[in-house]
């Protein structure tokens, strides 16, 4: 088979194109620029941007499917626009030329954030759950996300199948630009000063590569799949990376406070980092995601697709020694 890639060069994209090429396929991979390490795996390299409808319309001819992987994962809340112009326009513009070139199948990469977020830790989310609008609204990422994806869902129909499959937070090896695992790497640094109250969920990028190509071979156009290995306190996430790592976790647990409480504090640290010349310990956009509870169920990519997750103890432990191989960790 022969599929296009968009994202390729991401964290999710480049497993998901090794994952395609170990199968014997062929893959075509939409690059702003050259990448060398996606033509060393062996794939077909197309000059392009998912903004630039000819040139996706041109590099998808005669493929047989699409995998739309391309964004840009950003806390900063100064990152709005260019994130809602990658997200939702690029989205519309790519989905609208790969349907000019014939192409008839497109998985389409979103988030469990657009779905699976509470403030409640006994919320275990599905696909069925409603959107909590409310609490997307505060972060441009997940905001942007969610819009995407209604709009790449809304493209589905009888001559064009769309399906979405939503990852939880990425983790494993090979995040090169740090867009997933910066936490596990502050982490490692012993940067993280306290243990915020509310819960992660988290998934395997391999597995997560996996469930694309299941989802092509067997999703149902206009459906989702929430796609998860472990829902746990960051107090026991914290815990777990303590025994793999050998590094010593954040001592203090924060109770479960208000979202804005933890922003303050957060932003407090900041100010207080600031006055002896040192960098800020946490964010407060990140303070305050960490306040909620991220779970969700899996169940219905398991059933209908025959997905399985690794232990996400293995998924930690290659998180960690891949950051320390890689020379990303600096402890200070």
């Amino acid at each position: 088979m022969k599929w296009f890639v968009t994202g390729a060069t991401g964290f999710l994209g480049r497993h998901l194109v090794a994952a395609l090429l170990a199968r014997g396929d062929e893959v075509v991979a939409l690059c702003r620029k050259h990448d060398s390490v996606l033509a060393s795996l062996g794939a077909t390299l197309a000059l392009g941007d998912v903004m630039d409808g000819p040139s996706v319309r041109v590099a998808a001819a005669g493929c047989d499917g699409a995998f739309h992987c391309a964004g840009k994962v950003s806390r900063e809340v100064g990152d709005a626009e260019p994130m809602f112009r990658v997200h939702v326009e690029g989205t519309k513009v790519a989905l609208d030329a790969l349907k000019e070139a014939g192409v008839r199948r497109v998985v389409y990469a979103s988030t469990s954030g657009t779905v699976a977020i509470s403030s409640d830790a006994n919320d275990i989310r599905d696909e069925g759950s409603p959107t909590p609008i409310d609490l997307i609204a505060r972060w441009p990422y997940y905001r942007s996300k969610l819009y995407a994806e209604q709009v790449a869902l809304e493209r589905s129909g009888p001559e064009f199948a769309v399906i979405s499959v939503n990852p939880s937070l990425l983790l494993g090896p090979g995040d090169v630009y740090g867009s997933s695992t910066e936490d596990v790497r502050k982490f490692l640094e012993q940067k993280i000063p306290f243990a915020p109250g509310g819960g992660i969920a988290f998934v395997d990028a391999r597995d997560a590569a996996t469930a694309m190509i299941l989802a092509m071979l067997r999703g149902l156009p206009g459906e989702r799949y929430l796609i998860n290995a472990a829902n746990m306190s960051l107090g026991s996430f914290f815990g777990r990376l303590e025994r793999i790592s050998g590094v010593k976790g954040p001592q203090v647990r924060l109770p479960r406070t208000s979202a804005t409480l933890a922003s303050v504090s957060a932003d407090l640290l900041g100010r207080a980092a600031k006055l002896i010349g040192a960098a800020s310990p946490l964010d407060k956009v990140s303070a305050e995601m960490a306040q909620f509870y991220w779970y969700c169920s899996s169940s219905k990519a398991e059933r209908d697709l025959g997905w399985v997750a690794r232990d996400p103890n293995e998924t930690l432990a290659d998180t960690v020694a891949d950051l320390r191989q890689r020379g990303v960790v600096w402890p200070s």
